[in-house]
């Protein structure tokens, strides 16, 4: 089902209990994936614009929403989220960006992601309907008059680079990836209020906030690295699986961090580690580094497979520096072996449909 009011209505009857769960996927999903999705994750029925089917061999649920990742390269799994985790992490944002009651959201993200989605919920919330573009149109989301909107970097970057008046906006929730340093800056500049947000679907969306949890949500680091959340804000489970990364109350997260002066930095994910000649580099510092390159727009960082260094650090560039010029800059900031061994310049770094970089794309050999 498209983004739209009948989207809408079926968020709000199933956060109200008077409607049944609601598990959105996107028309834009290729066939495969779409099968993939059901097949796994088993729903009772499935609504489309032409009507509605009962889908044999359905399992009902006790969440209310239920929103599906990692479902482009293979079977998905369903994060479980009660209403709840879902209004928990709704009023505790409204509350934290100060927004007010009957001040409209722009949903520009796709609601099958939980950062769509939680526009969707924080405009339930606020008494009002939200202004829904099916697609993100810079000039349309400038024109769109709504008073806060949540974006990810790549859409900020096109909306400043059309010369879009960001300022218009009370807030703009900036999340889904780690932004380029000078990207927020710009934006300051230009008059926008940014707000950083990280969170992913097991955590109801965004739940730190300029690096601060939200109201009732602990955050602390793991004797691993790894960061670990508690609070109301935390999904139920995974559809039909028993593999939910629960420690206790914490929710163990793949996300390496460090917290510093009470705020939360995150390094990059554990999985995105890279092993080098026996040296280990996390992807994604030297990936904030090469972003405060005056010759780097944005920036992706990845380990690629090699004969002689297992795996070799390679910079994803958008803009126009050189390898000389990279390493040269990162190995005045880090280590020796963390600076990038391989440079390609693309005009746009990959994304995935909830905008972050598709990084098992970028790792693939055949790309360079």
């Amino acid at each position: 089902m498209p983004p739209g009011p009948a989207l809408f209505d079926a968020v709000r009857h199933a956060l109200s209990g008077d409607g049944p769960a609601v598990l959105p996927l996107s028309p834009d999903l290729p066939r495969p994936a779409l099968e993939a999705a059901l097949a796994t994750l088993r729903p009772t029925h499935v609504v489309t614009p032409d009507g509605v089917r009962r889908e044999p061999g359905g399992v009902p649920t006790d969440a209310t929403v239920i929103i599906a990742t990692s479902g482009s390269t293979g079977a998905p799994k369903g994060v479980e989220l009660t209403a709840s985790a879902l209004t928990s992490s709704a009023r505790a944002s409204l509350t934290r960006v100060g927004a007010r009651e009957g001040e409209r959201w722009l949903c520009c993200l796709p609601p099958a992601h939980i950062s769509g989605m939680q526009v969707l919920i924080r405009s339930l919330l606020s008494g009002t309907d939200p202004i829904i573009h099916g697609r993100f149109v810079p000039g349309d989301v400038a024109a769109s008059g709504a008073d806060h909107v949540s974006l990810v970097p790549t859409q900020l970057r096109r909306l400043l680079d059309t010369g879009a008046d960001v300022s218009a906006f009370r807030t703009i929730l900036l999340g889904g990836a780690a932004a380029p340093p000078g990207l927020i800056a710009e934006a300051t500049r230009a008059g926008a209020r940014i707000v950083t947000t990280y969170g992913m679907s097991e955590t109801s969306g965004g739940c730190v906030y300029d690096g601060v949890p939200l109201d009732n949500v602990d955050l602390e680091i793991g004797g691993d690295g790894r960061v670990r959340i508690a609070g109301p804000v935390l999904f139920s489970g995974y559809r039909l699986r028993e593999d939910a990364p629960f420690d206790g109350r914490w929710f163990v997260t793949s996300d390496l961090g460090v917290v510093a002066d009470g705020r939360l930095s995150v390094l990059g994910r554990a999985d995105d580690v890279i092993n080098t000649g026996g040296q280990k580099v996390v992807a994604g510092v030297v990936a904030e580094v090469l972003a405060a390159h005056p010759g780097v727009r944005d920036v992706a960082v990845v380990g690629r497979p090699d004969p002689e260094w297992g795996e070799i650090v390679v910079a994803v560039v958008v803009g126009d520096a050189t390898l000389e010029d990279l390493r040269s800059f990162a190995r005045e900031r880090l280590p020796a072996y963390a600076a990038p061994r391989a440079v390609e310049i693309v005009t746009a770094i990959p994304l995935l449909g909830n905008g972050k970089p598709d990084l098992a794309a970028l790792r693939e050999p055949s790309r360079r």
